[in-house]
């Protein structure tokens, strides 16, 4: 007799919502999977490709395993790829868990671990460039999992995601995972196009509830709230919108207030009146703050907002969160220095989150995977310092951090040791680091230019990390009540599903060189016409053709009602529509010219001149003081009839200025002086007596002005035209000039469509037009030059090719062209020195040449209307010399404003330029001293593998 259980499984089998094999595979998780895993897994199955769009902590990836899981059961292959090697390494240490080390490798920029094992990791970059060499590794290969696959939107790499959709093999089967997004019908219909049979599910339910929070003063206070007196908890709603939290908690509203309505999906939530009274509250504070400055600083503006309720410290809110039993939390700083201070408030405070054992095992796992680092670097890493905060449980998190020390907090926060960590929004788009708690402490953020608030997008991101599947009820949204904070912006933001997916695709040289190579340069454009980017711009341009349809139907309806009997009547109306546009173009050009000769009249004017000023604040009789000849513009200084000092410019002379008459100005006058202001104005009114007549001035424009000769001939073809005389001409005239206005708009339209259609294409032959002009390309041959350039993946990739063919390197010894080349990897983040302490002798000059190298690859791109690669950055160069030669760790960091995790990450991608350099080359030497300025910056800290 079967159990109910396997009664139950037989049922789900019959109705195919299941398998046995999607069963077996199940058995290896210690949960039953959701409804929208196995409709993936089955899919899988039934040999389609699949995109699940599904929240952060939902358990997508599952789906992605179960692709490993068949490729080892088929006896196949799958590569698992990732947008970074953070998430690459946490993924190549989860499959060897399950599978073993002999069934799994790891290919990232940093690490190669059995490259051809059946499962490989790798980050996305990998994978396209083994695509584009025809690696002998892809033989065999039959899944391929793309992990956060909306990555594609990223605009510095989104463009590699969409290059390995588009390049790999039809046979191969496609995971595509993705976080939420609005959009996901639109990319799945784009992965349908290119990939043939691709399943879409979607799935926007959390796993966990998720309610969302406000931190006013010391107190939490719930961003909804039910109408009911009575509250049962959290609904189906992720919002946390109208429940109450299963904490008990005190009510914090009054029950008579009506709180303000919000429309999420259909349903109404309802804003805690304790919220909006704050925010009111607020208001008045800073309205009477305002009147209470001075009338001065009032006229400026600049209100700063103003609160009555003082937003907590750091230690204060992990306190609150702490007693409320919300830890652990990720509170979200959006500044690395600021993560950092965070962690000492919190040290210094002396708030502690772990019992002695705890800490005990912190610092004893810390220290193991520190023990290969010198004693000597780990001190100017600072690692006692962070070691103590860590046995506290608090620590932060973000780029500027050294890998081992991320990588050693990812592990102790996902084991629950550490409680509180501050991190920048970077940890929103990484590793999995889920939490009880988020927290959000601005909902603005510098985006490199300004301060901008944060997105639907960004904050449905950001709160994603809230609720651990297995192991929370329900997650938490804590915002931080600051000075301006308005409840129903935040109650948009969490209530908005706006995250739309945006190709940021288009071709590069590198890209060029690939395609035209292996197939072609018309098949190459066929192929990038397949792109999301031109799917989407497609997709806009079906709009765009349904409006200009609904034009030139109404074209055909004003070109019917504008018929004459007499005579061809638009015919008839673009002449009057000429003759219109002539004269305005005529009065233009006079009032222009006017301009002109008001401006040289003015730079006529000297002091003691008497002019009229005719038009304008301060028209009336003036006496020129200063002709003001300074200014870029002539901007004369007058004294009026009335004793006003005023500057005055060609916007008060319609016409040109003529000085009336002359008087003297005392040598003692003063401006300031009302004295002597009063003084020669009487003397201007009597002077002004004198003269008796007013002046006179010549207008232009006047009768004698000779008519021109095209207006002339287009006013007698008007009226020889036989629709001139027809009774009802006026009426067919509002005709013909809705048909005009209407055909101008339609042309608009019509230009938007052309410029949208092909336009990946039209890039990428402006691209090919580069290449042949630089003997790259010719038709569809590829020049040895063109042969290096294919394997040079940077976005200078152009400029590196160029210095290769033209020997710029040549003379360099290993710490030189690391120097050199650094000024090819490094991207400032903020405006840097404008002139950096360079290397003296070889380098410094080998730089200049780079330089002006980089400046006629401009110049030729500009030719052809493209603009890809950005001017080398001297920001690295000097510290890169100095590390390739030898000099220690703390000497480095003192004498630049790098972090160890910036040093470190940019050191790393030196040495990935030195290898394709050294892969490129065409001159043995070079390639020799490309090894070995590689081991040069490959040592130390930067050497330290970041994968267990």
């Amino acid at each position: 007799m079967s159990s109910h259980a396997e009664r139950y499984a037989a049922f789900r089998r019959r109705q195919g919502a299941s398998s046995a094999a999607i069963e077996a595979f199940q058995a290896l998780y210690g949960f039953e999977f959701d409804p929208f895993q196995i409709k993936a897994c089955k899919a899988l199955e039934n040999g389609h490709g699949v995109l699940v769009a599904a929240p952060t902590g939902s358990g997508k990836t599952v789906v992605g395993e179960y692709a490993v899981h068949r490729a080892l059961t088929e006896g196949t292959k799958c590569f698992y790829t990732t947008p970074i090697k953070a998430l690459s390494n946490q993924k190549y240490n989860d499959l060897v868990k399950r599978y073993g080390n002999e069934q799994v490798g790891l290919l990232t920029g940093d690490n190669s671990v059995n490259g051809e094992a059946p499962v490989v990791v790798m980050t996305t970059e990998v994978l396209r460039n083994m695509l584009y060499e025809s690696s002998s590794t892809l033989g065999g290969l039959a899944y391929v999992v793309m992990d956060e696959v909306h990555y594609l939107a990223d605009r510095f790499r989104g463009a590699v995601w969409e290059e390995v959709i588009i390049h790999l093999p039809e046979s191969v089967r496609m995971v595509a995972l993705s976080a939420t997004v609005s959009n996901a019908e639109e990319f799945g219909e784009w992965l349908q196009q290119v990939r043939g049979d691709t399943t879409v599910i979607v799935d926007e339910k959390r796993p966990v509830p998720l309610w969302q929070h406000v931190m006013v003063g010391k107190r939490l206070h719930d961003l909804f709230v039910d109408t009911e007196v009575e509250s049962t908890g959290p609904d189906e709603d992720e919002r946390g919108g109208g429940g109450r939290s299963k904490r008990k908690r005190e009510r914090r509203r009054s029950q008579h207030e009506r709180p303000r309505e919000i429309k999420v999906g259909g349903q109404t939530l309802h804003i805690n009146p304790f919220l909006s009274r704050a925010a009111e509250d607020d208001a008045r504070t800073t309205q009477l703050a305002d009147r209470r400055r001075h009338p001065q600083s009032r006229a400026r503006g600049n209100i700063r907002p103003r609160t009555r309720f003082a937003p907590p410290s750091r230690p204060m809110i992990i306190e609150e969160l702490d007693a409320e039993g919300l830890l652990p939390a990720i509170d979200f700083v959006f500044s690395r220095a600021g993560c950092d201070d965070a962690v000492r408030q919190c040290v210094a405070s002396g708030l502690v989150l772990t019992t002695p054992e705890e800490a005990d095992h912190i610092r004893e796992y810390a220290e193991s995977r520190c023990a290969d680092i010198p004693r000597a670097d780990l001190t100017v890493l600072g690692f006692e310092s962070w070691l103590r905060a860590l046995e506290s449980g608090v620590a932060a998190h973000h780029a500027g951090m050294l890998p081992t020390f991320k990588e050693i907090v990812e592990h102790l926060f996902s084991q629950g040791l550490i409680r509180a960590v501050f991190a920048t929004e970077t940890l929103a788009l990484g590793i999995n680091m889920p939490a009880r708690s988020v927290v959000i402490e601005k909902l603005d953020k510098w985006n490199g230019e300004t301060h901008a608030m944060l997105t639907p997008g960004e904050y449905t991101q950001l709160t994603g990390r809230a609720g651990r599947r297995g192991i929370d009820v329900e997650g938490h949204a804590v915002v931080v009540w600051q000075a301006g904070t308005d409840p129903e912006t935040i109650a948009g933001l969490a209530g908005t599903r706006t995250y739309p997916l945006n190709s940021s695709f288009q071709p590069s040289y590198n890209m060029a060189v690939n395609l035209v190579g292996q197939v072609g340069r018309q098949r190459s454009r066929n192929m990038l016409e397949a792109s999301f980017a031109q799917f989407q711009a497609d997709r806009a341009v079906v709009g765009l053709v349904k409006k200009l349809r609904k034009h030139e139907e109404a074209l055909e309806g004003y070109a019917k009602a504008a018929e004459c009997h007499l005579g061809d009547f638009m015919e008839y109306a673009s002449l009057r529509r000429a003759l219109s546009d002539r004269e305005s173009m005529l009065a233009k050009n006079r009032s222009s010219r006017r301009r002109e000769e008001a401006l040289e009249s003015l730079e006529m004017l000297r002091p003691g001149d008497i002019i009229r000023i005719p038009s304008g604040r301060y028209s009336g009789h003036a006496v020129v003081l200063d002709p003001g000849l300074k200014h870029d513009l002539p901007a004369p200084l007058v004294l009026t009839v009335d004793k006003q000092v005023k500057r005055i410019n060609s916007s008060d002379f319609p016409i040109p200025v003529k000085a009336s008459g002359r008087m003297r100005i005392p040598k003692s006058f003063s401006a300031r002086s009302p004295r002597s202001r009063q003084d020669l104005a009487s003397t201007l009114r009597n002077k002004l007596k004198e003269q008796g007549t007013e002046p006179t001035y010549d207008r232009g424009g006047g009768r004698g002005d000779q008519e021109d000769a095209e207006v002339v001939r287009l006013r007698a073809r008007l009226r020889e035209h036989p629709c001139h005389g027809c009774a009802e001409r006026e009426d067919h005239a509002r005709w013909a000039e809705r048909y005009m206005r209407t055909e101008k708009d339609a042309e608009a339209l019509r230009r938007r469509v052309a410029g949208r259609s092909h336009v990946i294409s039209r890039t990428f032959d402006r691209v090919c037009g580069v290449l042949e002009d630089l003997d790259y390309l010719s038709g569809d041959e590829i020049s040895d030059d063109g042969g290096r350039l294919a394997k040079i993946y940077s976005d200078l990739d152009l400029l590196v090719a160029e210095c290769l063919r033209r020997g710029v390197w040549d003379d360099l010894n290993p710490e030189e062209l690391a120097a050199c080349a650094a000024s090819l990897v490094y991207e400032a983040r903020r405006n840097d020195d404008p002139y950096p302490r360079l290397p003296e002798g070889r380098v410094e000059e080998t730089l200049d040449e780079m330089l002006r190298l980089w400046g006629d690859l401009n110049e030729v791109e500009s030719r052809h209307r493209v603009s890809f690669l950005r001017r080398p950055d001297l920001g690295f160069v000097w510290t890169a010399h100095r590390w390739a030669r030898g000099d220690r760790l703390d000497a480095i960091l003192r004498g630049s404003d790098m972090t160890a995790g910036d040093f470190v990450r940019t050191a790393k991608m030196l040495v990935d330029m030195l290898g394709q350099i050294s892969a490129a080359s065409g001159d043995p030497a070079l390639r020799s001293n490309a090894r070995k300025a590689t081991d040069l910056v490959r040592r130390g800290v930067v050497a330290y593998s970041s994968l267990n």
